[in-house]
């Protein structure tokens, strides 16, 4: 089961933390680790190429890391952007594939 968990401030990402594996193939072969892992990688990839403040990593396979401690204004549109594009993604698969991802958002009151 791949697990994944997003804290949002005003609809944009704060961090992320996915880990595990789905399990719905052979590794290697599996279409929800698959999914799972290209939506990771453009959101990181996409957002650190905008700002220097971003901390990404897959430390192991099996686990990704994001932090964005803080966004300069002129740039939280396009951070809403890519934040929509990875939880709707990520919720994308998880409600085709609800026995192999879950998805858990916390919404941060107050926008902090």
């Amino acid at each position: 089961m791949i697990t994944a968990k997003l804290v949002l401030a005003g609809g944009i990402l704060k961090s992320c933390g996915i880990k595990g594996h789905a399990g719905s193939g052979p590794m290697g072969r599996d279409i929800v680790c698959a999914a799972v892992t290209v939506l990771a990688r453009t959101a990181l990839k996409t957002l650190s190429e905008r700002t220097g403040t971003i901390r990404g990593e897959f430390p192991e396979r099996g686990e990704f890391k994001l932090e964005i401690p803080e966004i300069l204004e002129e740039d939280r549109d396009f951070f809403f952007g890519v934040s929509t594009f990875l939880v709707e993604g990520l919720l994308s698969v998880s409600k085709e594939y609800p026995e192999f991802c879950k998805v858990n958002i916390e919404e941060l009151q107050n926008g902090s």
